[in-house]
């Protein structure tokens, strides 16, 4: 029997590669697709865009030294032995596969010989439950190809394959490096739409605090103050990233497409500038909330005291006259139980016109 208090880690935390060998492929992160897909597009100079889904890795040994352009887009990174095999067909480096397998990566650019590797994020609404969702990108340039390892399948990439049909455009006319910065530029598009949905949900959870504000609506700020932290812990390394291969210093970037890594970098900055606005406006809602809790409660304590303050000098009238004294004058007047009333409903009443006139109640 297991030792209760022994806590289970997860079998996907990083501390599973604690001494093992630098370039051990090991797959940390959640195992996000069934099996692994893998789908080529090949085009060669004016002719038609070749798309075909792979079956058996090894047939891409075919597209490594094959003319044109090819680029090759890896779904699911969990079997380590398929991405491993990817790796010696196409003469990857070691430490880049355990980096691919890794979905722990912060954005990251660097080079391994032949061969560029980027590391990013892809940042998706998921529509139907309303959340932000995440997933690690990573991106092999080598000569005349691409390779894209994505933990899933998505349609995020589409416009980039409508783009590969037309020989007319500038993706099949410059390379696998202009290739590269169209798939890097829509990812980081897609910035832009998720900053879209927080900005509203940021105005919704604004005029919820303004109307009626409840312990509901501070538990969405704080959510969203998680999400922007999030967005900001993968965009920043990003920017330093886009700055490295903007830079001239990569062999494979040719000088036609730096400025549009540069334009992407620029896209990059607008995004951390909006996300800091967007936190700035999050503290202003923790401090909306909070002004608008100590609002309602100096409310109830104004109603209270305001009560209190009435029912003193009717309590005080009452504590006398319900002392056990017979002497007490107006014990035997008729009289006295209705003026009595009348006296306390007075007092009450002038006390009422009092707070009205002073604006208390």
């Amino acid at each position: 029997m297991s030792d209760p208090t022994q806590v289970q880690r997860p079998a996907n935390r990083p501390s599973r590669k604690i001494g093992l060998s630098p370039g051990t492929l090991v797959h940390l992160g959640r195992r996000m697709a069934d099996e692994v897909r893998i789908e080529v597009l090949h085009c060669a100079g004016e002719g038609a865009l070749a798309r075909q889904t792979v079956d058996n890795v090894d047939q891409l040994a075919a597209y490594h030294h094959a003319d044109g352009l090819t680029w090759v887009d890896v779904n699911g990174i969990h079997d380590v032995k398929v991405i491993g095999r990817i790796g010696e067909l196409f003469g990857l480096h070691s430490l880049l596969l355990e980096d691919v397998v890794s979905a722990h990566q912060r954005p990251k650019f660097e080079t391994h010989g032949e061969h560029l590797f980027l590391v990013l994020k892809m940042l998706l609404h998921n529509e139907e439950t309303d959340e932000l969702e995440m997933e690690q990108v990573s991106v092999v340039i080598g000569q005349g190809f691409v390779l894209t390892f994505q933990e899933r399948e998505r349609d995020t990439f589409d416009p980039v394959r409508r783009r590969l049909a037309d020989p007319a455009t500038r993706v099949r006319q410059h390379g696998a490096d202009f290739l590269a910065y169209a798939l890097v530029d829509t990812i980081v598009d897609n910035y832009f739409a998720v900053l879209e949905w927080l900005g509203d949900r940021i105005e919704d959870i604004e005029d919820r605090l303004i109307e009626s504000p409840d312990p509901t609506t501070l538990r969405e700020v704080y959510d969203l103050k998680r999400s922007l932290v999030e967005l900001r812990r993968v965009v920043w390394p990003l920017r330093d990233a886009l700055n490295a291969m903007s830079r001239g210093d990569a062999p494979l970037i040719k000088p036609g497409t730096l400025p549009y890594l540069r334009d992407v970098q620029d896209h990059t900055l607008r995004v951390i500038d909006t996300i800091e606005t967007y936190r700035d406006m999050a503290v202003t809602l923790v401090e909306m909330y909070m002004s608008g809790a100590s609002h309602r409660l100096n409310e109830v304590m104004r109603v209270l005291t305001v009560i209190a303050t009435i029912f003193i000098p009717l309590t005080f009238i009452v504590g006398v006259y319900g002392m056990n004294f017979d002497r007490l004058p107006e014990l035997h007047w008729w009289w006295a139980y209705p003026v009595l009333w009348v006296i306390m409903l007075t007092i009450a009443g002038g006390m009422v016109g009092f707070f009205r006139r002073r604006g208390w109640i």
